[in-house]
């Protein structure tokens, strides 16, 4: 038995639920939660990244240097971003095409930012309502 726990952006929470069904999952949680990856350094990504907000600032309600100022912290190594915590307990056997699924449902195209999947060992679960336990618990 397998706990997957699978953090993905808050606008992939349908299509990472749509995903878990058509795989077969029979129940999960999802939570939002705040976090924050690995910062990439990388221009290609954060030049545009940084063009595209600075396009959107409202130039009448704040000056150019004070919405630069915005968006260089929200593009830093600071700031929290609101995402979504599915966990969901598999058989051993059912957590590649579980994690593949999610996979599917999450990747873009931005190269930073679709999320991690961590998959650990569950060594009991247990059913409230009928007191069953181990693999009974979970299906």
């Amino acid at each position: 038995m397998k706990e997957i726990m699978a953090i993905v952006r808050m606008k992939k929470t349908g299509a990472t639920k749509r995903a878990l069904i058509e795989a077969g999952v029979a129940g999960f949680t999802a939570v939002k939660a705040v976090g924050r990856g690995k910062l990439l350094p990388h221009d290609e990504i954060n030049v545009p990244c940084k063009e595209k907000l600075m396009g959107m600032a409202a130039s009448d309600v704040i000056d150019r240097r004070e919405s630069e100022e915005q968006v260089v912290t929200f593009l830093d190594d600071k700031r929290m971003f609101p995402r979504r915590l599915f966990t969901i307990l598999a058989y051993d056997e059912d957590v590649p095409r579980i994690v593949e699924a999610i996979i599917r449902a999450n990747r873009t195209e931005r190269g930073a930012g679709d999320g991690k999947i961590f998959v650990t060992p569950v060594t009991d679960a247990v059913r409230v309502r009928t007191g069953e336990s181990g693999d009974a618990a979970i299906w």
